[in-house]
């Protein structure tokens, strides 16, 4: 027992590593100014630097692997994407669980009429606050966004305070509001409320925000087979 006890600490150990490595390393993607102008390179989630503007998060950009790297501040920013993630500035909310800065980045889980935002990182305390979860992703609707719920061990880029990760809905990041336990049956069936097998599977409680991720790509899988039925109907 002590063997295997220690294989998978060794197992996880290394898993970890790997994934803080990638965690601070350069993502091909693309940022998007105040003016909604696109430019494409290499970003990386550093928070552990000190951000240009004060209780601001920030992130760091370059052209190219060659190029010099820049930092640019939440209030230059509209949005980004690394890889398939895509992130959007929002200004602190009154509820839930939040970074120390008073702008930040939520990432975009699910892109509908009423999106889905994760903020997950570190509650108060030191650094910017992201966590950058690692991992597969999975596909979704429209709007421009690659987004996915990271598989892998989560791995916090912040100093100080405590891990926590929260879940907001709404049209956009001003009116957004947080999912919670009590919310959560009726906010997700109305969102989702086009799927009725998904909705009677959310209303008997099989899932819930620990499960998130699962419920998503459940409704985008259930939402793609319906539309090939449908389209392999009309080519018949």
């Amino acid at each position: 027992m002590l063997k295997i006890n220690t294989i998978c600490l060794t197992v996880f150990c290394l898993l970890f590593a790997i994934e803080k490595s990638q965690a601070q390393s350069w993502v091909s993607g693309c940022y998007y100014d105040v003016q909604n102008n696109k430019n494409v390179g290499l970003i990386k989630l550093k928070p552990s630097n000190k951000e240009p503007i004060k209780d601001e998060a920030f992130i760091e950009f370059k052209t190219d692997s060659k190029a010099s790297s820049i930092k640019l501040s939440a209030s230059e920013l509209s949005s980004f994407v690394m890889g398939r993630d895509s992130f959007v500035v929002a200004a602190a909310p009154r509820t839930g669980a939040w970074s120390k800065n008073g702008l930040d980045f939520v990432e975009v889980i699910m892109d509908e009429d009423n999106r889905i935002y994760m903020f997950s990182g570190q509650s108060g305390g030191g650094g910017s606050g992201w966590s950058l979860g690692l991992g597969g992703g999975f596909g979704g609707g429209g709007g421009g966004f690659g987004y996915g719920i990271g598989t892998g061990v989560s791995i916090p880029l912040g100093g100080g305070g405590h891990h926590a990760t929260s879940y907001f809905y709404g049209r956009n990041t001003a009116v957004m509001k947080e999912l919670t336990p009590f919310n959560f049956v009726a906010v997700m069936s109305d969102i989702m409320g086009d799927e009725q097998e998904v909705v009677e599977q959310i209303q008997q409680n099989k899932y819930n925000l620990n499960n998130i991720g699962k419920l998503i790509a459940y409704y985008y899988k259930v939402q793609a087979e319906h539309n090939n039925s449908q389209g392999n109907t009309i080519t018949q």
